[in-house]
């Protein structure tokens, strides 16, 4: 009976992807590397570099999870004529829905509401308490508009928003069929009520956002985060939070995360934060599932991959 191939993983992962792999190789755990490794799976964004991938000179495909990549080192790989996969195309929706959740949280203050309401202090209502700010008709800037960001787009149509975006490249067809127009990075954050963040995380994004960047924001705006947690400098935004510089944020991602139990961050009722839900359905997540596990199985049989991360 022949051998199966030996994949590093970081176990543990989901049941689903776990027996799928116990049929066509053999998982091993992350701190089980081996010589006779042939894939690596990556699932919870553990670090793959040169100096890891020169212990395993045998693998042939990365396969990550998610669409995000920055944990692996794309050039360390290239140069060893190793194909890395990733699930672009199946969370787009997904996060999009997850950006406008925190949008909508933010702007009416669900999550304070949620507290309040359920707290000993509420015994009587109050029409001038907890006042939020309205979604629609406001102004929406979108930074970083791909996949991701155009869903975002789309779904601020429905809330009769004005949208802005800023790009490495202008996309005069989305400009054209959603009727959002192509501004500077400080025009945006200038103008707009809501700032959602859709960038991958590279060198040119990480601290995207800075003190600089928030001090131009208005008061009375918000920032939104569904990106990575680096392209934002933590520090910097929970000071223009405490100081109340911007008026919230919703984040969905955080640099570090998770955030130390003690960080200010978590102390700030202007802060709603959620635990990484951007592509966390049901659906989503199992189409991820099987395209990671296509990817890596593509990859293992010498085949192109089916979504390929380039260098």
């Amino acid at each position: 009976m022949a051998l199966r191939p030996r994949v590093l993983a970081d176990l543990p992962v989901s049941p689903w992807i776990e027996s799928t792999l116990r049929d066509a190789v053999e998982p091993f755990p992350w701190d089980a590397v081996d010589a006779n490794i042939e894939a690596v799976y990556t699932y919870g964004h553990p670090t793959v570099d040169g100096t890891l991938l020169d212990r395993m000179r045998r693998v042939r495909v990365i396969s990550n999870f998610g669409v995000g990549v920055d944990h692996i080192d794309i050039s360390a790989a290239t140069a060893r004529k190793i194909q890395v996969g990733n699930t672009p195309g199946i969370l787009d929706g997904a996060t999009a829905d997850m950006a406008f959740a925190l949008l909508l949280a933010v702007g009416r203050r669900v999550v304070e509401g949620d507290r309040y309401a359920r707290g000993p202090e509420f015994v009587r209502y109050d029409p001038s308490y907890m006042l939020g700010r309205e979604v629609h008709g406001a102004t929406l800037g979108i930074i970083g508009m791909g996949r991701i960001g155009t869903q975002i787009a789309k779904r601020a149509g429905g809330f009769d928003m004005t949208v802005l975006y800023c790009n490495r490249h202008r996309k005069p067809d989305v400009e054209q069929s959603l009727g959002v127009k192509h501004v500077s990075q400080d025009e945006l954050l200038r103008t707009s009520d809501y700032v959602v963040l859709s960038v991958p995380l590279s060198g040119e994004t990480r601290h995207l956002i800075g003190k600089e960047e928030l001090t131009k924001m208005k008061p009375t705006a918000a920032l939104i985060n569904v990106a990575r947690g680096a392209v934002v400098d933590t520090d910097a935004l929970a000071e223009a939070l405490k100081r109340r510089t911007i008026w919230a944020a919703g984040l969905d991602v955080t640099d570090p995360e998770p955030l130390p139990r003690d960080h200010p961050l978590l102390r700030l009722d202007n802060a709603t934060i959620a635990p990484h839900l951007g592509s966390a359905t049901e659906q989503t997540r199992q189409r991820m599932a099987q395209l990671s596990i296509d990817n890596l199985l593509a990859g293992l049989s010498g085949k192109p991959l089916i979504r390929q991360v380039n260098a």
